[in-house]
C-alpha cells in the first residue's frame, strides 16, 4: 500500500518512505497490573511451513519499489529496498521478534551482555564460532571496530547518514579470544542491542573511500544465506545467489530476484508470471481475492459474491440483461440488432480476457497482516493558527480516530484500532495508550477549546479584490454554497482540489458521480452508516481514551462554553477565517490517505474549521512540503521501532536556533517540541533499567500527546499478493524474515495460514 511515510530503521528515520516509527499516561501505567503494552493486533500471514515440506531450489521474483542507489544501510540515499538486502547478505546481532522485540540472532552470536556498568558500561559479545565472511576470513573484532570508527561522527570523511548510538562507545577491543569482541561505552546507552545491525566487513568500513563508494553497487563480502549476486540498473533488478560458506541451515531457494515494479504495474506483472511475491493496494488484492472464489466449472463465473451475497452473471449482468440482450440482437429492428450483435461480441471478447485474467489469479492469494508503521495526522505548530497549542489539540480532539481505522481496515479484514502511542505499536514493550493525555474526541470541547483562543462564529472576515467576506456576510448563502463543494469532494482526480502543476486543466466536473453514490465508499464501508456516524460528532469510545490523567491544558479553561450553533458556522479571529492548508499527494497509490483526509475534512467542519486541500506529486510530497514546512495539516507514517529512545528522539525534539539563524527540525516536521520530552528521551537512551526505560518513554508520550504536533491513527496494513505455493514469505508483520526459509512446497503440503481475526471482518 502507497501510503506516504518514512522508512525502516537500517534505512533511518531521515529518509522519506515514500515506502515505510510510542508511550501512557503515568496514571495508567501504574493503576493497574495488566501490561499495558498488549498483543501485536495481527499475527504475520506467510504461510509457514516446516523446512521438510519445502523443494529445494527455485527462484522467487519479488517485488520491490526500487532498485537501491547504495546497499550500505548508514547512508542517507539508503532505501527498503537497501534494507532488504542487507537482512539477507549481512550479519545482524539482532533480529525482530512477533512482538517487535529484539532477540539475539543464533547464527551470529552465542550471547551479548552487559558485565559492567561501573565504573562504564561494558557489552561483551560472544561469536558463533562458525561464523565467517564469504571470503573465508572470521567475522571478529576487527570488523566491529572498523564499523564504530565510520559511524562513530568523528571523521567527517565518512558519508554516514547517522552515528546514534556509535558515538556513545570509547573503544572496541578483542575479548578473552578471537571470538569475544569488548566494547566500553563512553556514556551509558540502554539501546546497545540496535549496534552492529547490520555488520559491514572491514573492508567496506575500514577506509572513507572503501565506505563512501566501495558498497554502492556492489558487495564482494557478504556473511548470510545469500550474497549478492549482481545489481542490474538496466534490468531493474537485484539478483541475490545462494552463499555457499553459509554455515546456518542452507538457503531453500537458489536465487531471490528483487525486481523494481510501481504498485500501479504490479498485477499486470502477476498476471503475467512475471512475479511470485508482491505487496499490492487494496483493489489489486480484491481482484486477486475474488479470481480465487468459487466459480462455476462451467462458466467460469462466481458462484458467490463479495460478502457471501449471489453472483451476478458474466462480467457482472443479470440474467434479464443478458435476455434483453438477445432479444435486440434475434429481434426485427435490424439496425439494433447488428448494434447489439457487435455489443455481444465485444463482451464475449472482454469476458475471455477477464477468465484468462482470473486464472493466471488464481494461482495467487493474499496475505495480510499489519505493517510495523503508523499512519498520522501531522499539524505543523510553527506558524499560523496551528502554533497555538489550543488550536492543535482541537483539531486532535475534533478527530474521531476509531471511525478513521475502521474506514482504513475494517473492508480488509484487518483489527481496526487506532494506535494508541507515537513510540511503539501494540504488542512493542513500550506501548501503552497514552492518549488520554489529550483526551477522546469530544466536538464540544473542541470548540470551546477554539472559542478560548479567539475563533469565534460567524465573525466578520475582511474581503480581498475579488473575494467575499466569510462570517455573517456568507452564512446566507452556506446551503448554496455547501451542495456545490460536496460535488467539487469526488474520489476522482478531478475533485475540486487545487492540484499543484495542473493550473490549467479544466475543473468544472459538476456533472461527474463522484463514486460514493448508493452503497460503498472507496474505502468499502458503507455511506449511509458511514454519514450518519461522522455526523453525530461522537465517540463510540473503548474506553482507552480517558481524559482522567491528561496533561494539564489539555482541556479549555473551566466554565468556557462552546458557542450555540457553533458546527454550523465557520470561525474567524482578527478579520481572518479559521483555514488551514491541507497538503495531499497525488499519485494512484495515495488513494486511501486521500480517503482518511476527506473524512478529517468533514470532522474538522463540524467544529467551524476550513480547509484548503492542496495536492502535489508524490516526489514532491515529502521533501518540498511535508519537510519544508510548507503546510498546516499533511498525513504521513512513520515505521515502529524496537528502540524507540534513539530513534524516535529526533522525530520529537525540539526544535533549535541553527549557526546560520535557520531553524533545524532534525526529523521533526511538526516543528512541535518541549524541553521536557527531550530531559525524558535522554534519560531513557542512557539508563540501564528496562522497566524504567518504559516508564520514562510513556511519560514522553503523554506528554507528546498533550502537545498535540501529531496525532496517530491507525497501524497501516500490509497486503502481499503470493503465489499459493510459497512458503515462509508474505506479510511479515514485526519479525525479520527468515530468507534461507523461504521457498516453494513440495507437491501436496500447504502452509500455515492465521485465523482471521474475531473482532473484525471485512464489510460487506
Amino acid at each position: 500500500m502507497s501510503h506516504v511515510g518514512v522508512g525502516p530503521r537500517a534505512v533511518m528515520r531521515s529518509v522519506a518512505f515514500l515506502t515505510a516509527g510510542v508511550l501512557a499516561v503515568p496514571a495508567l501505567a501504574g493503576c493497574t497490573s495488566e501490561d499495558p503494552s498488549g498483543k501485536p493486533l495481527a499475527e504475520q500471514d506467510v504461510a509457514a511451513a516446516a523446512r521438510a515440506r519445502i523443494s529445494d531450489g527455485g527462484t522467487l521474483r519479488w517485488a520491490v519499489d526500487s532498485v537501491p542507489d547504495t546497499l550500505n544501510a548508514f547512508q542517507s540515499d539508503a532505501d527498503a529496498t537497501t534494507t532488504r538486502v542487507a537482512q539477507a547478505v549481512l550479519p545482524s546481532m539482532f533480529r525482530m521478534d512477533e512482538t517487535g522485540s529484539p532477540v539475539r540472532n543464533l547464527d551470529y552470536l552465542e550471547s551479548a551482555e552487559v558485565v559492567d556498568t561501573e565504573p562504564k558500561q561494558v557489552v561483551v559479545y560472544k561469536l558463533n564460532q562458525q561464523a565467517v565472511w564469504s571470503d573465508g576470513r572470521e567475522i571478529g573484532a576487527a570488523d566491529f571496530a572498523a564499523q564504530w570508527r565510520a559511524l562513530s561522527g568523528k571523521d567527517s570523511a565518512y558519508w554516514t547518514a547517522r552515528n546514534a548510538g556509535y558515538d556513545r562507545i570509547e573503544k572496541v577491543e578483542r575479548g578473552a579470544n578471537d571470538l569475544e569482541v569488548r566494547v566500553t561505552f563512553g556514556r551509558p546507552y540502554a539501546d546497545w542491542k540496535a549496534l552492529f545491525t547490520p555488520l559491514y566487513p572491514k573492508d567496506v568500513t575500514g577506509t572513507p573511500d572503501a565506505f563512501n563508494d566501495g558498497a554502492r553497487r556492489t558487495l564482494k563480502v557478504t556473511a548470510g544465506p545469500f550474497a549478492v549476486k549482481k545489481v542490474d540498473t538496466k534490468g531493474d533488478q537485484v539478483v541475490l545467489t545462494g552463499n555457499p560458506r553459509w554455515w546456518g541451515e542452507p538457503a531453500k531457494l537458489d536465487q531471490i530476484v528483487l525486481r523494481a515494479v510501481p504498485r500501479d504495474e504490479r498485477v499486470s506483472e502477476l498476471v503475467a508470471g512475471k512475479l511470485d511475491l508482491a505487496e499490492v493496494d487494496p483493489e489489486t488484492a480484491d481482484e486477486v481475492g475474488l479470481a480465487g472464489a468459487p466459480r462455476d466449472p462451467a462458466t467460469g463465473t462466481l458462484l458467490m459474491g463479495p460478502g457471501g451475497t449471489p453472483a451476478p452473471g458474466a462480467q457482472g449482468r443479470s440474467a434479464a440483461e443478458a435476455l434483453r440482450s438477445w432479444a435486440v440482437a434475434n429481434g426485427s429492428d435490424e439496425e439494433a440488432a447488428e448494434e447489439e450483435v457487435l455489443a455481444r461480441e465485444k463482451r464475449r471478447e472482454a469476458e475471455a480476457k477477464a477468465r484468462r485474467r482470473q486464472q493466471a489469479l488464481s494461482g495467487f492469494e493474499v496475505r495480510k497482516s499489519l505493517e510495523p508503521a503508523y499512519t498520522q495526522l501531522a499539524l505543523n505548530g510553527a506558524d499560523g493558527p496551528l502554533a497555538d497549542e489550543r488550536v492543535r489539540r482541537a483539531v486532535a480532539r475534533a478527530l474521531d480516530r476509531e471511525k478513521l481505522a475502521e474506514a482504513v481496515l475494517k473492508p480488509l479484514g484487518l483489527p481496526a484500532e487506532p494506535v494508541g502511542s507515537h513510540l511503539a505499536l501494540s504488542g512493542q514493550p513500550a506501548y501503552a495508550d497514552g492518549s488520554g493525555a489529550l483526551g477522546e474526541q469530544n466536538a464540544k470541547e473542541a470548540r470551546a477549546l477554539l472559542a478560548d483562543a479567539g475563533w469565534v462564529p460567524g465573525g466578520p472576515v475582511k474581503k480581498k479584490d475579488g473575494e467575499e467576506a466569510a462570517g455573517a456576510e456568507k452564512d446566507k448563502k452556506d446551503n448554496d454554497e455547501k451542495d456545490e463543494k460536496d460535488e467539487k469532494k469526488s474520489e476522482g482526480d478531478d475533485d475540486g482540489t487545487y492540484i499543484v502543476g495542473e493550473d490549467n486543466k479544466n475543473e468544472d466536473n459538476g456533472n461527474e458521480d463522484n463514486g460514493n453514490e448508493g452503497g460503498r465508499n472507496d474505502d468499502g464501508g458503507d455511506d449511509a452508516k458511514d454519514g450518519a456516524d461522522r455526523e453525530s460528532g461522537e465517540k463510540h469510545s473503548s474506553g482507552k481514551n480517558t481524559a482522567q490523567g491528561g496533561a494539564p491544558g489539555a482541556y479549555a479553561p473551566k466554565g468556557t462554553a462552546a458557542p450555540a450553533d457553533a458546527a454550523a458556522a465557520p470561525l474567524a479571529k482578527d478579520g481572518k477565517a479559521l483555514t488551514l492548508r491541507f497538503v495531499l499527494p497525488s499519485g494512484p497509490g495515495s488513494e486511501t490517505l486521500r480517503t482518511v483526509a476527506d473524512r478529517i475534512t468533514d470532522m474538522l467542519e463540524e467544529i467551524g474549521i476550513g480547509t484548503e486541500v492542496t495536492k502535489v506529486s508524490d516526489e514532491s510530497y515529502f521533501k518540498d512540503h511535508v519537510a519544508a514546512g510548507e503546510y498546516d495539516l499533511a498525513l504521513y507514517s512513520w515505521p515502529a521501532s524496537a528502540f524507540p529512545a534513539t530513534d524516535a528522539r529526533p522525530i520529537y525534539a525540539k526544535p533549535v536556533p541553527a549557526a546560520d539563524g535557520s531553524l533545524n527540525v532534525a526529523q521533526n516536521y511538526t516543528r512541535v517540541g518541549t524541553d521536557q520530552v527531550d530531559q525524558l528521551f535522554d534519560r531513557a537512551m542512557t539508563t540501564l533499567d528496562q522497566k524504567e526505560a518504559r516508564d520514562l518513554l510513556r511519560k514522553a508520550d503523554s506528554r507528546i500527546w498533550a502537545a498535540a504536533g501529531s496525532v496517530p491513527l491507525y497501524q497501516r496494513p500490509q497486503l502481499v499478493a503470493a503465489r499459493e505455493s510459497l512458503a515462509n514469505a508474505g506479510a511479515f508483520g514485526f519479525e525479520t524474515p527468515v530468507y534461507e526459509d523461504m521457498g516453494f512446497l513440495k507437491k501436496g503440503a500447504q502452509g500455515s495460514r492465521p485465523s482471521a481475526p474475531a473482532s473484525s471482518s471485512p464489510s460487506s
